[in-house]
């Protein structure tokens, strides 16, 4: 086929079997990605490059990368925001334009008379190692006009997988056979040589470097032989660093032939008992709808919820059955739920999250802040 008679749609067959497993199939560092993708789809890989290329020109995916653990890397937090709403879309430009350590901007709503309803601005952050998330937040707070916003860093992981493709008419209540594991949050330093491979390994890829030997290039970029550079992915890999290989779609905003991957997004809130955080977790992670779930402490201004999690889909009401779903099981499983409830997304812009000290220190010396000033 010529360039312009491959087809990019997410839905065309061919390439629903290779998003789905592209999405989040691709566990880990794998030393020949693309080849995984072809043998677990089913389809040949020269098929798998030219789809994942054209794709990817197309905006069909919005990017091809290897992800890492960054709760493992750098200190992170989800951010609610309480910001005038004559100043909201100007901070979520700023957040998505301005700041390299935001990643997920979203504006979120709910019922008006709901505990924290006046957040309407949530944004993930990754500050390196030694400097403060407070005082990047105080900053970014200057800038914007926030008036207050709440830290709420993560204290286990249950899920964490997109997969969009593969969950598109998913059953409310479709769970695995056993809980979900937990994931701990511990931070991992990392030495120079390290951090040049990291930085080469994380980049996104262009479409004409989506080839055979994807990782040649990079290890060309970090200046070692190629050997050395698996060898030092593969230990980042077992020291939980290294996250999947993936194709990101553009889920939300409505692609060139006006399919929307996903409609609706909704950020689940839970308040179990103190000491269930982790049972609880485990339980809603294991529910196969769940993108993320966590452990994170909301605080009094959000009732004191401590259990998390994000889901989407293309029905508003099939959103709410999973979510119905998933309190009815906790219920079934004797998980008492004090409070709950449901933040609905709508402006969502995603990128990741610089996590590179050094590009800390460059980011704050173009702002004429001293980086020392920022330290933890």
């Amino acid at each position: 086929m010529t360039p312009s008679t491959v087809p990019v749609e997410f839905t065309e067959p061919i390439n629903a079997k290779i998003l789905a497993v592209a999405e989040d199939r691709i566990q880990g560092f794998q030393r020949d990605p693309l080849g995984e993708i072809s043998r677990q789809s089913g389809v040949d890989l020269p098929l798998v490059i030219e789809r994942i290329q054209a794709m990817l020109r197309a905006g069909t995916i919005r990017r091809v990368r290897q992800t890492l653990l960054a709760t493992n890397l750098a200190q992170g937090a989800l951010v609610a925001w309480q910001v005038p709403q004559q100043n909201l879309d100007a901070a979520f430009d700023y957040m998505f334009q301005q700041d390299p350590f935001s990643g997920h901007v979203v504006t979120r709503s709910t019922d008006p008379a709901t505990p924290g309803s006046n957040y309407r601005l949530w944004t993930t952050l990754k500050v390196p190692q030694g400097y403060s998330m407070t005082k990047h937040c105080e900053f970014l707070a200057k800038q914007t006009g926030a008036e207050h916003f709440r830290l709420m860093p993560a204290k286990r992981l249950f899920a964490l997988g997109v997969g969009h493709t593969r969950r598109r008419g998913m059953t409310p209540g479709s769970k695995s056979e056993q809980p979900a594991e937990v994931t701990e949050v511990t931070l991992t330093t990392l030495n120079d040589l390290e951090w040049r491979i990291l930085v080469a390994l994380k980049r996104e890829f262009e479409p004409e470097e989506i080839q055979p030997d994807i990782w040649t290039p990079r290890a060309v970029e970090a200046a070692v032989p190629l050997e050395t550079f698996y060898e030092v992915a593969e230990d980042m890999n077992r020291r939980k660093i290294i996250g999947r290989f993936s194709t990101f779609l553009e889920h939300v905003k409505p692609l060139k032939d006006g399919e929307r991957v996903t409609r609706f997004n909704a950020l689940f809130h839970w308040a179990v008992p103190p000491g269930r955080e982790i049972e609880a977790g485990r339980e809603v992670g294991r529910h196969h709808i769940m993108t993320h779930a966590y452990w994170r402490e909301g605080g009094p201004e959000f009732r004191n919820v401590n259990v998390m999690g994000v889901a989407h889909g293309t029905d508003k009401a099939l959103v709410l059955a999973h979510k119905v779903a998933i309190d009815e099981h906790l219920k079934s499983v004797g998980i008492p739920v004090s409070y709950t409830n449901v933040f609905w997304g709508g402006r969502s812009e995603i990128k990741p999250s610089e996590i590179s000290p050094f590009a800390y220190r460059s980011w704050c010396q173009v702002r004429g802040i001293d980086p020392e000033t920022m330290r933890s």
